[in-house]
């Protein structure tokens, strides 16, 4: 599949994921999802994209696998994200003092909405998972802004908006309209992060 291709199929399954999602429209939300990912991994491995990035992807597959399943599988869903952040930190490589510097504006924003998360979580064995979890997309964030590249700022930004606003669904307030949201900021996030590391 040419790189082409795979964006095509990405874009569409999307959308369909979208739809799917909003409409309540499990079985096409079963094929919509996984697919998306598995053509953006398709798209950067097209390119001259690193391990790192395929391996980022390919653990977000996983996530969205476990994490829609209709089973409790929320801590190993979340466990497959947080790998995947570890392996786009990775990928930017980024210098360590300028992600440390710009880790102090993310946290400023993350640290508390994070601590109304935890504060909402019934089950207190969530919280260290939790905790962890906003620790390393921050370092994510952080890395992917010291990357310097647009596409890079805007893909981390709205990865972490989904997944702050997966958190505040589940634990603070139902939210009706989240769902889609989620998804939406979570494609567009993902394919930010690919476009700025995909490479020629």
């Amino acid at each position: 599949m040419t790189g082409g291709v795979a964006l095509a199929v990405f874009g569409g399954a999307a959308v369909v994921d979208w739809v799917a999602v909003g409409r309540g429209f499990r079985g096409a939300e079963y094929v919509a999802k996984p697919a998306a990912l598995a053509a953006l991994i398709a798209y950067a491995a097209a390119s001259s994209a690193s391990a790192w990035l395929v391996a980022a992807l390919a653990l977000s597959l996983a996530g969205d696998v476990l994490l829609m399943l209709p089973f409790e599988l929320f801590v190993p869903g979340l466990a497959a994200f947080l790998l995947a952040h570890v392996a786009y930190v990775a990928a930017f490589r980024s210098p360590a003092l300028r992600t440390m510097v710009l880790l102090v504006p993310v946290a400023i924003v993350a640290v508390p909405l994070g601590s109304r998360v935890v504060g909402a979580i019934d089950e207190r064995a969530l919280r260290p998972p939790v905790i962890t979890y906003v620790a390393v997309i921050s370092v994510m964030v952080a890395s992917a802004l010291a990357y310097g590249a647009v596409a890079a700022a805007w893909g981390a930004v709205l990865f972490m908006a989904s997944d702050a606003l997966i958190a505040w669904n589940r634990f603070v307030r139902r939210l009706a309209w989240a769902p889609v949201v989620i998804m939406v900021t979570y494609h567009l996030g993902q394919l930010g992060l690919v476009t700025a590391l995909r490479g020629p």
